[in-house]
């Protein structure tokens, strides 16, 4: 064959177009087959682009072989039965389909087949373009998991969740949106937020819309929202912008009902400020209102009187009637002093049996004939259970600004006159002097160092031997606490222990000496001193508690102490309740320890008690002790004691003795042991060391 210049360059154009072609598709990301149809549906390898080469193990030297050759089995049957639908419908298909490719990782391919038709329309080749959509199907996994997300975030949200358009309409709401509201979704799309809120709070909530609406956050902390009945709900609102394309084009609002909320504050605020058991104002509450009282005072010129009234033997109350007994009692005088009550006059309880009123625009004049007013409420009985009860009050009367500039001034003041009152007849009012300063032992100050004075090491014990008469020998002491206090000085047990048991202290006191003196009897058994026993006063209301026992159990456990070292001293004011009396007896004497009873004659003790209770010690009180030698009558009663002692199997130990003719007559009275400042004061563990008494 002659080939002609326009043949060669036919031929070359041919070539050439080849050659681009083939360039073009190699250079293509996507991985391109090109498959030989033959005759029976038979397909055999023509082309495969260079992407097909990286990711499969198809190669240039597959070329010309047949698909069942190439490819594994059922990949090959996959991919025949794909390509012979293709060839027979003539129709372009798409598929998805997933592999390992060489690298090891499984990879999402999407396919497109394409047939080439010859002249007679029949299939002569297959075209497929596969592209990896791995990552794209991985981005629209997270996306629709992302969408899921803020879905859950939204639908599943307690609180109520709005989308609002630029112009505050709701768009789209949760399911908490219509529970708060009452309105159905439908009826709540295209509502404007603003129907929702009460008409005083839209003109806040229409800036903190502003606000957001120009892209920064805000909140409301209080809002009113009116539901479908009508009804109020407090509402919290926070307000986040939505941006799209740096555009704002709208808002969530999330709404949350406090209503419950708000509604346990204000109980939590009422009930702080007044006293449970009558409701009126309580102590907190005075301390909070005296200061803006007297504020308002200072800027009209008038001025304020406090009327402090204490309950006069209200113990007895208690006692008669038990504790709800009492309570019952509390509120009906409450009940007759609010009677008193105006906007100028205001009740508060103290505590316990005490009350203050609070006289506002007060005079001399006033304020005493308000004092009277209060002691004639009290004229009439109280009838309680059909039985009639009469009690009088004590008042202590304070004025500003001439007795104090500030709350605590007044009460102190008030409380300095009722002291007087109380000194002085009880029954009537006094308002406070100056003179009464001194005499005054202010327990208000005191009470707050009491409870300070354990943790500040203010407390101490000391030790009184107690000598045996017969022999001169010292085995056991009496325990006996002091009270060293930076403000007041020495304080006397006969002023601090009282306050301690009228504020409750004598529990958490009454445990700590227990302690010590565990602490002290560990200390000298480590150091090879012999056993001696230590007598522990408990105080009534300590010997009333149930787990005294237990806690007696566990120091001596503690610190190793066997139980004879330990002697509790109880008074007769415990042994009124005699069942109970006997029961605590019974499990004091089943852990080991010594029983005494102190100031034994002065009480109202019979001697049924002394038969029924196990008793070790009988203490003869130092009033009877003082005159022994002197007194007939005091020296035949303290012989009889002791006699009575003797008689019962009790040992006997006289308190207070001072003198040589008390240790004669109680030496030929036989009387075991006594202890007094003739033989020892109260000394430190220091001291007994020293002196050898627990050497001996």
């Amino acid at each position: 064959m002659k080939w002609t210049d326009d043949t060669i360059i036919s031929q070359d154009k041919k070539n050439l177009d080849t050659v681009l072609k083939e360039f073009i598709l190699d250079h293509i990301h996507d991985m391109i087959f090109i498959m030989k149809v033959e005759e029976g549906n038979i397909f055999r390898y023509a082309y495969v682009n260079e992407s097909a080469k990286r990711y499969t193990s198809i190669q240039q030297e597959d070329m010309g072989r047949l698909l069942e050759d190439v490819m594994p089995l059922d990949m090959a049957l996959d991919l025949q039965k794909r390509y012979t639908e293709l060839v027979e419908t003539g129709e372009c298909m798409t598929y998805q389909d997933t592999f390992q490719a060489i690298d090891g990782n499984h990879v999402v391919n999407e396919s497109i087949l394409t047939p080439i038709m010859n002249e007679y329309g029949q299939a002569e080749y297959v075209v497929s373009i596969t592209r990896d959509i791995t990552s794209s199907i991985e981005e629209k996994r997270k996306l629709k998991k992302a969408k899921e997300r803020y879905k859950s975030i939204i639908e599943h949200n307690l609180d109520a969740i709005f989308i609002l358009d630029s112009q505050g309409v709701i768009k789209d709401l949760n399911r908490a949106g219509c529970l708060l509201s009452g309105y159905s979704k439908e009826a709540l799309i295209n509502m404007n937020i603003f129907e929702l809120m009460k008409a005083q709070n839209r003109m806040e909530l229409r800036d903190a819309l502003f606000q957001t609406l120009s892209g920064a956050p805000s909140s409301i902390d209080y809002c009113l929202l009116v539901n479908e009945k009508g009804d109020e709900r407090i509402t919290q609102l926070k307000m986040v912008p939505i941006v799209v394309d740096q555009k704002c084009d709208g808002c969530y609002i999330i709404v949350k009902d406090i209503t419950k909320h708000h509604e346990q504050n204000e109980m939590i605020h009422y009930m702080a400020l007044h006293d449970q058991l009558t409701g009126i104002w309580n102590r907190k509450a005075l301390d909070d209102h005296i200061p803006m009282i007297i504020h308002n005072m200072e800027e009209r010129g008038v001025e304020l009187s406090l009327l402090y009234l204490d309950l006069d033997r209200f113990k007895f109350v208690n006692d008669t009637l038990g504790l709800k007994g009492g309570d019952r009692f509390l509120k009906r005088i409450t009940e007759r002093l609010i009677t008193l009550t105006n906007e100028d006059c205001l009740l508060y309880r103290q505590g316990g049996d005490e009350f203050i009123f609070l006289l506002k625009n007060s005079s001399f004049k006033v304020t005493k004939t308000k004092a009277e007013e209060i002691l004639t409420l009290f004229i009439a009985p109280f009838t309680i259970d059909n039985q009639e009860f009469y009690i009088s009050p004590s008042i202590g009367i304070s004025c500003y600004p001439a007795d104090g500039y500030d709350s605590n001034s007044l009460i102190q003041k008030a409380a300095q006159a009722l002291f007087e009152v109380k000194e002085k007849g009880r029954a009537h009012y006094r308002f406070y002097q100056t003179h009464m300063k001194s005499s005054f032992p202010n327990y208000i100050i005191m009470e707050s160092h009491l409870r300070k004075a354990i943790e500040k090491g203010e407390l101490y014990v000391h030790y009184q031997p107690q000598v045996n008469l017969s022999t001169g020998a010292i085995d056991s002491f009496e325990a006996l606490i002091r009270w060293n206090n930076r403000k007041f000085g020495f304080v006397s047990p006969a002023q601090f222990i009282p306050l301690a048991e009228e504020t409750g202290l004598i529990h958490q006191i009454g445990e700590w000496v227990l302690e010590q003196v565990c602490v002290q009897l560990q200390k000298w058994r480590g150091k090879g001193y012999r056993s001696v026993r230590v007598a522990i006063n408990i105080s009534p209301k300590q010997f009333l508690q149930e787990q005294l026992v237990e806690t007696i159990d566990f120091y001596l456990s503690t610190y190793m102490i066997p139980a004879s070292c330990i002697e509790i001293e109880i008074t007769e004011g415990a042994m009124q309740d005699t069942q109970q009396t006997l029961k605590m007896l019974k499990k004091l004497k089943d852990l080991g320890v010594f029983i005494s009873v102190d100031d034994f004659g002065t009480g109202y003790s019979s001697l049924h008690y002394l038969k029924r209770f196990p008793i070790d010690v009988l203490k003869i009180d130092q009033s009877f002790v003082k005159e022994i030698g002197m007194n007939h009558k005091d020296s035949a009663i303290t012989t009889t004691i002791i006699h009575l002692a003797h008689s019962l199997g009790l040992e006997v130990i006289a308190e207070g003795v001072e003198r040589e003719g008390q240790v004669d007559f109680l030496k030929k009275a036989n009387c075991q042991k006594a202890q007094g400042y003739f033989f020892s004061k109260p000394i430190g563990p220091k001291e007994i060391e020293q002196q050898q008494f627990v050497l001996m």
